[in-house]
């Protein structure tokens, strides 16, 4: 029995996540202008309970009370994005002042208590009026997103350390574009292709402007939702589906970054849906130009088998083009309050997998969390599992490191409590409680473990354990 606790490197970065849609409301405040999520979260039957981020956790107006509590936690760093539409309400133009004022004094309020900023560019709000002229679907969102990220690291390139230019560029292109269950809500498989091929020229595009305006000091980095994608039975036929799959998840967007190509398999299986001619010479040498990190978001795996020739074919769009036949499967065990399994095998096979078959890269892992269905008691929140969850998979992320994966720091999602996207207000993912209608915000017993966690630079041992 060894009930040692296990010690991170020393520098090892830890941090708190969040993104400006799910928190910040303000939604028409200081000249914004509406957003993707401001459209779709109004539309009727798109959202939980109808819920929308207009208010979310009023962060916009309570940002330094919010500074304050990751102080106290301890926080050497946040991790938070910038709203596009509060820099240039149309997504081109000029700077809306009122709005960078207002990220600059956000880093200036994080510095001011020793927090590190990590900022993200885009996560998920694309100004609408950029949606009304086709969206990531055009070529031209890719150039203006160029122009916004100069915008921000002029601004700012002189305080921010650390940049990162898309979050989730597979959620954006495929759950906005295939299967309609984000915003903008489309679903068209072909234009989902397009999509990510868009974001991903938009990263590269981003990265060279940001490099244009920001000191060679000025760390740039992509964060994507990677996947452990296994058979959910041994089969030629599952393991096929797992081909499919992971390249849809991983190797679409891998390849290109460190490899400079699309994985010829993918462009074959979608050849049915897309010809690919939107993909025009010199792009793949920007989208693979170097970046400095690999931000990893990980939460659960995915099993995969093909659906039994009896069975009648699924109704609706998905988020998988040219994958009909693919079945996922739940996996067995204990799950979230997303019904997402737990499993922290699949977050090993995830930085392993990098770490042995791409460049040799920094890695972050800039969300990792659990939602479960907390309750407010007299005495705080009680949030057990959660503690597990973030432990569990916290051992991986330190075995990795003792195996000579270059994994350098790890952002628990979330800090607050926030609009969980369709999912609205249902599902909590804070270590923070929020109450929405008073905004008090209260500490989950996961936010005294993080702090202790971060006091010691380790994790304790596991309590089963002992």
């Amino acid at each position: 029995m060894n009930d040692q606790p296990l010690k991170f490197p020393e520098g090892f970065v830890w941090g708190a996540a969040t993104a400006a849609y799910q928190i910040e409301g303000g939604h028409d405040a200081d000249g914004r202008g509406p957003s993707i999520w401001d459209t779709f979260s109004h539309s009727p039957g798109r959202v939980a309970n109808g819920d929308n981020g207009d208010v979310a956790a009023d962060h916009y107006h309570r940002f330094r009370e919010d500074v304050a509590l990751m102080a106290e936690m301890g926080l050497p760093a946040y991790r938070f994005s910038v709203s596009w539409p509060r820099i240039q309400p149309t997504g081109k133009g000029p700077a809306n002042a009122p709005g960078l004022d207002h990220y600059e004094r956000l880093v200036d309020e994080l510095l001011a208590h020793g927090i590190e900023p990590v900022l993200t560019l885009y996560h998920w709000d694309l100004p609408q009026e950029l949606e009304d002229s086709g969206g990531w679907g055009t070529r031209d969102t890719a150039a203006r997103f160029a122009e916004y990220a100069e915008l921000v690291g002029t601004r700012l390139g002189d305080r921010v350390p650390n940049w990162t230019t898309l979050n989730e560029p597979w959620c954006s292109a495929f759950l906005g574009y295939s299967s309609g269950e984000h915003a903008p809500g489309r679903t068209d498989p072909a234009l989902a292709l397009r999509a990510a091929h868009h974001l991903l020229l938009a990263h590269g595009l981003g990265t060279q402007a940001l490099r244009a305006v920001l000191p060679e000091s000025a760390q740039v980095s992509i964060t994507l939702n990677l996947s452990s994608v296994l058979p959910a039975v041994t089969s030629t036929a599952a393991t096929n589906a797992v081909r499919r799959i992971d390249g849809l998840a991983n190797r679409l967007f891998l390849d290109p970054l460190f490899r400079g190509h699309y994985p010829v398999d993918v462009l074959r299986d979608t050849a049915r849906l897309t010809d690919w001619s939107f993909v025009l010479p010199a792009d793949l040498a920007v989208i693979a130009a170097p970046i400095d990190s690999l931000g990893i978001n990980y939460y659960t795996p995915t099993l995969v088998d093909v659906v039994d020739p009896a069975d009648p074919p699924a109704d609706g769009p998905s988020p998988w083009p040219a994958c009909r036949d693919v079945r996922f499967v739940q996996p067995p065990g204990p799950q979230t309050a997303m019904g997402w399994a737990i499993d922290a095998q699949g977050l090993r096979n995830v930085v392993h997998r990098v770490h042995d078959q791409y460049r040799p890269i920094p890695l972050m892992i800039t969300e990792n969390g659990a939602a479960f269905d907390d309750e407010l008691g007299v005495d705080g929140v009680r949030d057990d599992e959660r503690i597990a969850y973030l432990r569990d998979h916290l051992k991986v992320v330190h075995e990795a490191i003792t195996h000579g994966v270059d994994l350098r720091g790890y952002f628990v999602w979330s800090l607050l409590d926030n609009f969980e996207w369709a999912y609205g207000y249902a599902k909590r993912f804070g270590i923070v409680h929020v109450d929405y209608p008073t905004q008090a915000r209260v500490w989950k017993d996961s936010a005294h473990w993080y702090r202790q966690v971060i006091q010691t630079n380790g994790i304790d041992s596991d309590p089963d354990t002992e």
